[in-house]
């Protein structure tokens, strides 16, 4: 097996772990998995699902890389802009047909898969590279961290926006409601 090969399992792999993100928290609620994981409908609580899937399926893919001797530099500045790169492509063209037609199952799910092949050539690229840097790779890991502190923050005190509320269940965050 080589890089590309593995990045073409990571595309099917992470699209597949944001669906069991997306239930981890109803399944077995509790504060650690509401940093991670989903814990309403909200677009924000979303963001969290597209990261935590990078991050779970980082650890597996180290695993093959070392299993299978593939050679790779920048492991943890990959797993973060793996993690920018893919909310943010979410965001850049889900948002605009969102707040235009609402909505749509289908559509979402074919925007989360071309953000994700897009976020894997981007890490295809990162990990191939020919130098690997150990100051990004201490920036990221300390970035990353405060990535799931801000997530946690608020996930427990969401601002106030289209962006944190939840439809559903008309609430933002875990705790707040609605008010009338």
């Amino acid at each position: 097996m080589n890089l590309k090969k593995l990045k073409i399992i990571s595309i099917i792999s992470i699209f597949l772990l944001n669906f069991l993100c997306h239930f981890l928290y109803d399944l077995l609620p509790n504060t650690l998995f509401s940093i991670f994981f989903p814990v309403n409908e909200s677009i924000f609580e979303h963001m969290k699902m597209i990261a935590s899937s990078i991050l779970i399926y980082s650890i597996i893919e180290y695993i093959l890389l070392k299993k299978f001797n593939i050679k790779f530099n920048n492991y943890i500045f990959n797993i973060f802009i793996s993690i920018v790169s893919n909310i943010t492509i979410f965001l850049l063209i889900y948002l605009p047909i969102y707040y235009s037609i609402g909505e749509n199952m289908i559509v979402t799910f074919i925007l989360l898969f071309i953000s994700i092949i897009v976020t894997e050539i981007i890490s295809y690229k990162i990990l191939s590279m020919k130098r690997n840097y150990n100051f990004l790779n201490i920036v990221s890991m300390i970035m990353i961290i405060i990535t799931y502190i801000i997530f946690a923050y608020l996930t427990y005190n969401p601002i106030i926006s289209p962006f944190f509320f939840d439809p559903m269940s008309e609430k933002y965050g875990i705790n707040t409601f609605l008010i009338n």
